[in-house]
């Protein structure tokens, strides 16, 4: 058993930089290397891919990009290589990988998980009344469904492993399983170590967006910005009893602070005491981050509280298409002449549609970007003389989509002074993916290991259910007093933002524990509901979640259906949330004077 290993955090997402395995290989002193591909709309893209070439729908970039420039340093390292790369189509994907091991004459074995393919269950799903597990919604028409997957977990992975896998292919796995089924084979873990398997979990989800733990997206980025072209992707260092040190290759760019480690460690994790993962469910509410050297953060107390007992499921369905444009103004009163050529364009592309025997447009977005700010304290402080406008529709058809595209293209020698756009093709109908997720439970899954043709099961076992942690955290809270002044939240907080389908969340880590008692008492969430307020579905009793990390000093904010959909079934221009931590940064919190002269923060 190893006392501890190095893991490599080399991809975020299907077309993530190439140049991250060549980096970590050249600089990383590794043990394992692990890629991340997957999002519910890649399932959707895979699955098309699959349905017209039967060889494809996995992750033709781990093949061509990964393996292909990189198989003989992975083999003279004896690094091992775990990828979620198998998309809708394991299978074809590990067959590349062999043909392409064969072609360079080394001797690397290569093993597929699978069990997580649902889609030849879409008759049973839709007729059993499995219901979406946010919004209750019924199963969609079966003749739309894409794909049907389940979030698998690690042990797999680790079974892979123990049979001398050099390379291990899954297909839909949960992002840090990758990471996690790595240490449960070098150190052993069982599935009843829950707190072990919560930090192995929390190493994952601190590598799995690459180098959004190493400078990407921070709120200071002023501090890495010059060296961001070179960013170090993410090493977890990971010891026997589970403790986490991340850090990056040696003369990389970016930077491994307890601020760019804890915005990751926040990020897209709904309530920090229910981190629910097939293996186990994380408590990340008790997470303390040091910085304990140059880039180097440990990551100590998650706690494991069971294992669920159902696993996640996602299943993608075309619901209708989508299609718009952007469009400058400039001039005198900029945004009302964007707003009104917006209203112009919908109005004539309805009577063309109603002239045409189409519907109206299922629904229409108009946002008007650099326009007067509806959130929150902003005011507008001046004439604005030039705005982006976007104009996007959904409807039943391409041909509704297509009206748009044509009339709004026809409006332009019609529209207010000041129009021009930047040139091109026009755009054309895109389909609409929606994403509908449900619970199937464990003993229903077929979960099996193939390495070079041994094949065995690696079924779920729950070795003790889970149990919620109890009551959540109460902060504690502070008022200014008589002699208080106003800072900016960014001056007392980093930020960072994510989605998950249509639900958005916001962490608000506090640069230093004296803050948080002034920032809890003043950003509730009624606060931060009233500032998107204009993003919140309407009629909800509970728009927004508070939680209280205490380890971390920090707070996650979950927003309930405030994204339109999500992903490409929105039509917002951020339809995953991702600014929307900068937006809430720059509300304004009132503190003490003397906290404010102690700390030289810049009051307002």
């Amino acid at each position: 058993m190893q006392e501890s290993i190095r893991i490599g955090g080399a991809s975020g997402f299907w077309g993530d930089a190439a140049l991250a395995t060549p980096q970590l290989l050249d600089g990383g002193q590794l043990d394992y290397i692990v890629y991340d591909y997957l999002a519910e709309i890649t399932m959707s893209i895979m699955a098309r891919a699959r349905a017209a070439d039967p060889a494809m729908g996995y992750a033709t970039d781990f093949i061509g990009a990964v393996l292909r420039p990189n198989l003989k340093a992975i083999a003279a390292q004896g690094v091992k290589v775990i990828a979620n790369a198998g998309g809708v189509n394991p299978q074809a994907c590990a067959e590349a990988a062999r043909a392409l091991i064969r072609e360079q004459g080394l001797a690397l074995k290569v093993a597929v998980v699978t069990g997580d393919d649902l889609s030849e269950r879409v008759g049973e799903l839709a007729s059993g009344g499995a219901r979406e597990m946010f919004s209750g919604e019924s199963f969609p028409d079966p003749a739309q469904v894409a794909s049907i997957n389940a979030y698998l977990g690690a042990f797999p992975i680790a079974c892979a492993l123990e049979r001398g896998a050099d390379i291990v292919i899954t297909g839909r796995c949960v992002d840090s399983a990758v990471t996690l089924g790595a240490c449960i084979h070098a150190f052993g873990w069982r599935r009843d170590e829950f707190d072990k398997l919560a930090q192995g979990s929390l190493a994952g989800h601190l590598i799995e967006c690459g180098t959004q733990a190493t400078g990407g997206n921070y709120t200071d980025w002023e501090s890495v910005i010059a060296t961001l072209p070179a960013a170090g992707y993410p090493i977890a260092e990971v010891a026997s009893d589970g403790a986490v040190t991340i850090t990056k290759p040696d003369n990389t760019g970016g930077a491994v602070t307890v601020g760019t480690v804890a915005e990751q460690m926040l990020y897209e994790i709904g309530d920090p005491q229910a981190y629910l993962l097939p293996d186990v469910a994380c408590d990340f509410s008790q997470v303390r981050l040091e910085q304990v050297g140059e880039d180097r953060v440990r990551a100590t107390g998650a706690r494991g509280l069971g294992a669920p007992e159902t696993y996640k499921v996602s299943a993608t369905y075309a619901d209708g298409f989508r299609g718009g444009n952007i469009w400058t103004l400039y001039g005198r009163d900029a945004d009302i002449k964007a707003q009104r050529f917006a209203e112009a364009v919908l109005e004539r592309c309805r009577a063309v549609l109603e002239r045409a025997g189409l519907p109206d447009f299922s629904e229409t977005s108009v946002e008007v970007i650099g326009a007067e700010c509806h959130f929150g304290a902003a005011r507008k402080v001046g004439p604005v003389r030039e705005v982006d406008v976007k104009i996007a529709v959904k409807h039943p058809s391409p041909k509704g989509i297509g009206i748009l595209l044509k009339e709004m293209v026809g409006m332009a020698l019609t529209a207010p002074p000041g129009l021009t756009a930047f040139a091109g093709a026009r755009p054309k109908p895109s389909p609409v993916v929606r994403l509908f997720s449900m619970l199937v439970p464990k003993g229903e899954l077929e979960i099996s290991v193939e390495c070079e043709g041994e094949q065995c099961a690696c079924n779920d076992e729950i070795a003790r259910a889970y149990t919620p942690a109890g009551a959540a955290h109460a902060a504690p809270e502070a008022l200014p007093g008589a002699d208080a002044v106003s800072v900016s939240l960014e001056s007392l907080a980093w930020g960072r933002s994510g989605d998950k389908g249509s639900k958005a969340n916001i962490g608000i880590i506090a640069r230093h524990a004296d803050f948080v008692p002034y920032i809890a008492a003043q950003l509730g969430a009624p606060r931060v509901a009233d500032y998107f307020r204009h993003f919140l579905e309407a009629g909800q009793a509970q728009p927004v979640q508070r939680f209280y990390l205490p380890g971390s000093n920090a707070f996650n904010f979950l927003l309930h259906d405030v994204l339109g959909g999500g992903g490409v079934a929105s039509l917002r221009t951020d339809p995953q949330g991702k600014g929307y931590a900068q937006l809430l940064l720059t509300e304004t919190i009132q503190v003490p004077a003397a906290l404010a002269r102690e700390h030289q923060l810049t009051t307002l």
